[in-house]
């Protein structure tokens, strides 16, 4: 898909039909989304729904009103702001921008229009809500079972797939809301892959060095909600 010879950056919107999206091209707004922007706060109005290019979004569960543990990872493959599919106007998270970059942004109201208009668009948010529920569910199983060095494998390769580079942002508190550990374990878990020159880590930039190696040292978690992307269609 493509308008005036311009790939569409996210994947959701480019599996539209091109009249489907042409329709949808007026209501959508060019942003930049900058590195610990906060999108959306739980219990809060839905202003606006995302469709990230090169974008990185978090999406954080709260407990007890300040501590923070991701539950789903949102970038080019999909959008924020589903719920409103399923008619809820609120955030059941808060959606945190992880890695800088842009998306398309639209107002709910419009969004909810075209949502009712467009038979194909209704379609792929079904998809694509079905495949964040199962990279939640299988988030919240992983950060039960499994060692924070696997982990933290399968989060800077969700990472990679979906900025589409191997190096990022990342601040050890940042991994610590992450994978729900205190910042001393990321300090571990991130040694332990350098050491095994998997990744490169200073200074808040992490660099994936074996992409290869580094699937091997995840858990099955990763491979299970990129299979299930894949099969989706997102």
């Amino acid at each position: 898909m493509a308008t005036n010879k311009v790939p569409i950056a996210n994947s959701l919107l480019a599996s539209l039909p091109y009249k489907d999206f042409q329709h949808l091209l007026p209501g959508l707004e060019p942003v930049t989304l900058i590195f610990g922007t906060t999108l959306y706060e739980p219990a809060a109005a839905i202003k606006y729904v995302y469709f990230p290019n090169d974008s990185l979004v978090s999406l954080l569960t709260l407990v007890e009103g300040h501590l923070a543990l991701e539950v789903g990872l949102i970038g080019r493959e999909g959008m924020l702001g589903v719920s409103l599919a399923l008619g809820i106007g609120i955030s059941p998270v808060r959606a945190l921008v992880q890695g800088s970059g842009t998306a398309m942004r639209m107002k709910s109201s419009r969004f909810m229009l075209e949502f009712r208009r467009s038979p194909a668009l209704r379609q792929e948010i079904y998809r694509y809500t079905h495949a964040l529920m199962a990279q939640i569910t299988q988030t919240a199983a992983c950060n039960r079972f499994h060692v924070v060095e696997a982990r933290l494998a399968r989060w800077l390769l969700m990472t990679r797939d979906r900025v589409r580079s191997d190096e990022f942002r990342l601040t050890q508190e940042f991994l610590a809301h992450m994978l729900g550990v205190r910042r001393v374990g990321v300090t571990k878990a991130a040694g332990t892959l350098q050491q095994q020159k998997l990744i490169s880590y200073r200074r808040g930039r992490i660099r994936i060095l074996d992409r290869k190696n580094l699937e091997a040292a995840c858990c099955p978690c990763y491979e299970i909600v990129k299979d299930m992307h894949e099969k989706s269609g997102t």
